[in-house]
């Protein structure tokens, strides 16, 4: 599967901030249609309503952490194959080590730099 510019991405994160970074990221290398939910239950609600291409999904959320929705994507028959790149906050192993047994296909850690995040994201591309 090619990368295609015009794939839908979703970016879940509660931090605004955070989503508005990615998505300019996202917007520089060439990117025109992104959703941005506020935490996993936002972002079902989206999931349900559009074909969505890419999940980029932070980790720590409330209400519905980043995992949960990992979890939730992979054993729902029509989302189990969305590539899903985690973004995870420094030094936590742990993390990284559950998102890769839920079938996680990339995860960057923060802070991270455009080409880290480009480079992870072509990388799941690379891949299909």
């Amino acid at each position: 599967m090619m990368l295609n510019l015009k794939m839908n991405i979703l970016i879940v994160d509660d931090f605004a901030t955070m989503r508005k970074i990615i998505r300019n990221i996202l917007r520089q290398r060439g990117f025109t249609k992104i959703v941005e939910a506020d935490d996993g239950t936002t972002a079902l609600s989206i999931l349900r309503k559009e074909k969505i291409d890419l999940i980029i999904s932070d980790w720590n959320m409330p209400q519905m952490p980043g995992i949960e929705l990992l979890k939730t994507v992979r054993t729902t028959p029509e989302w189990k194959d969305i590539p899903f790149l985690m973004v995870t906050a420094e030094g936590q192993k742990e993390n990284v080590l559950e998102a890769v047994k839920n079938r996680v296909n990339n995860y960057v850690v923060k802070p991270f730099t455009p080409e880290t995040l480009l480079e992870k994201i072509n990388k799941i591309f690379e891949g299909k």
